[in-house]
């Protein structure tokens, strides 16, 4: 490709160290893959052996295994807006895989992108699936810390993932692609 005037137009090399489009897919789709099915898991597991009327209290009343049916968000906000929740939801894993992982190389975005999505897609599915009804189906909480809100694994692992992101962009300060977003001096 060629810009006005003759010159060659080329593309930046790629950041050293940085994943191939398939490598990154993988990483990416397989730790989602990962997350999600622990996820199912232990809510297929919680929802068989937790009584919600007499929760097990584990690690010395670190955690207690408290079942819930949440309608809302975290710490239960927008327990009136299930729908809304489940199409912002929707549009989230759109976006993390039509915009967000296409451009990932860099190794730290692409692990976090997988928590994205296996955290997303967990309380996706029990919105979707789970009663109440189709969108308004809510999702099963069952891990509670001692003066914290009642969470789930897909909860752990969006909290991973925005806690990775936060590091990756203030911190060490690469963009998705693994090139550095730092100021020269």
């Amino acid at each position: 490709m060629q810009a006005a005037g003759g010159a060659a137009l080329s593309t930046p090399p790629a950041p050293r160290g940085a994943l191939r489009a398939r490598t990154a897919w993988a990483l990416a789709l397989g730790i989602g893959a990962i997350g999600y099915g622990i996820d199912l898991l232990t809510k297929e597991l919680a929802l068989a052996f937790l009584d919600p009327s007499n929760p097990p209290v584990l690690l010395g009343g670190l955690l207690r295994l408290q079942l819930i049916f949440n309608p809302g968000a975290a710490f239960s906000m927008g327990e009136n807006f299930t729908v809304v929740l489940t199409i912002i939801a929707m549009a989230a894993l759109v976006g993390v895989l039509g915009f967000l992982v296409p451009r990932a190389r860099h190794r730290g975005w692409v692990v976090a992108l997988g928590l994205l999505l296996a955290g997303i897609l967990g309380n996706l599915t029990d919105r979707l699936f789970r009663p109440p009804a189709p969108l308004h189906g809510h999702v099963i909480d069952f891990l509670q810390l001692p003066n914290f809100a009642i969470f789930n694994v897909a909860d752990m692992c969006i909290t991973f993932a925005a806690v990775f992101i936060v590091w990756l962009v203030a911190i060490r300060q690469v963009d998705l692609s693994g090139a550095s977003t730092k100021e020269s001096a």
